[in-house]
Parts: structure tokens; C-alpha cells; sequence
């Protein structure tokens, strides 16, 4: 293994090489056993433990989930939204921002710069599924100005993993 390289993860951790490594291995597949991975990067699996826990405790690794394809549970239609707000005061955007978040549709959202104040990935059953859903949303939300959908036609290439170099 190289000499470690420090990677600033956040104000209470440094990532080494051996972090990273493990990090890599755990975004391809998060089953992968301590004693694999601690053959592959050079650290006996309690080490490993060791360096996962400290990541999980610090929040650089936030979850250990399982990536569930939408179609083969009944949600084929995914739905990409840019919704604009009418006021930008710090109150109505943490309102929006929790309603937002609340919504078991909504995969993803994030707060962003530009002309659209949100976007979204949303999963749906049906496109009737996704007008209630503006319903709810949108249209029953006096401080969306404007909302602007686009379904996604094909499912390319959908992930989490973070680009880490070792």
C-alpha cells in the first residue's frame, strides 16, 4: 500500500489511504467482510472494524443500505423536478425543506443555486400517482411558484458512490 495520503473529511477526522481503500470497497458492496477487506488493503479485520466504526461515528459513512431497483417494486417511473418558490425567507425554505423530506416519493432533494430553489428525483407507481402527488406538493403549497417535471426514459446510470482516489 502507498504511504497515506490525508484526505480533510470534515473538522473531526482525517481519511489516510487505508480509509479511503476501505471506502471503495465498502461502495461497491457494503457485505463485503472485514476479512476481505482487510486482505485487500493490507489491515487485519479488527483494524478495519476499527476504522469503520470511527467512520460511521464521524457521519463520513452516513448508512448501510440496501439500492432497491424502483421497477421490480411496483415504482417503474422516475421523475426528475425543478420547483421554484415564490419567497426565499430562511422560515419557508426549512418548511419546504421538511415537507420535502417527508414524502416517501422523493428520493432525493437538494436546496440549490440557480433559477429552480429545489430539485428533486421522485419515484411513482403511475404518472395518476405523480399529479396527486403535485397536488399535495406543488399546487397545495402557496409558496411554490412554479414546478417543472421531466420523466426520466430510461434508467442510464443511478448511484451513491463518491469518487475517492487512494
Amino acid at each position: 500500500m502507498k504511504r497515506p495520503i490525508l484526505a480533510q473529511a470534515s473538522p473531526s477526522i482525517a481519511l489516510d489511504a487505508f480509509d479511503l481503500a476501505i471506502l471503495n470497497i465498502l461502495q461497491r458492496d457494503n457485505s463485503t467482510p472485514q476479512r476481505v477487506i482487510g486482505e485487500a488493503v493490507n489491515l487485519s479485520a479488527p483494524a478495519v472494524q476499527r476504522r469503520i466504526r470511527r467512520m460511521e461515528e464521524a457521519r463520513v459513512i452516513q448508512a448501510n443500505v440496501a439500492v432497491v431497483d424502483p421497477a421490480q417494486v411496483g415504482q417503474p417511473i422516475t421523475i426528475f423536478v425543478e420547483v421554484e418558490v415564490i419567497s426565499e425567507t430562511a422560515e419557508l425554505i426549512d418548511a419546504a425543506k421538511r415537507e420535502f423530506a417527508s414524502v416517501p416519493e422523493v428520493q432525493q432533494c437538494y436546496y440549490v443555486t440557480g433559477e429552480a430553489d429545489f430539485v428533486m428525483v421522485i419515484v411513482v407507481p403511475t404518472m395518476t400517482a405523480y399529479e396527486a402527488l403535485t397536488r399535495r406538493l406543488f399546487f397545495g403549497n402557496n409558496n411554490v411558484k412554479r414546478f417543472r417535471t421531466f420523466v426520466a426514459m430510461d434508467r442510464v446510470k443511478v448511484g451513491l458512490a463518491v469518487p475517492l482516489s487512494d
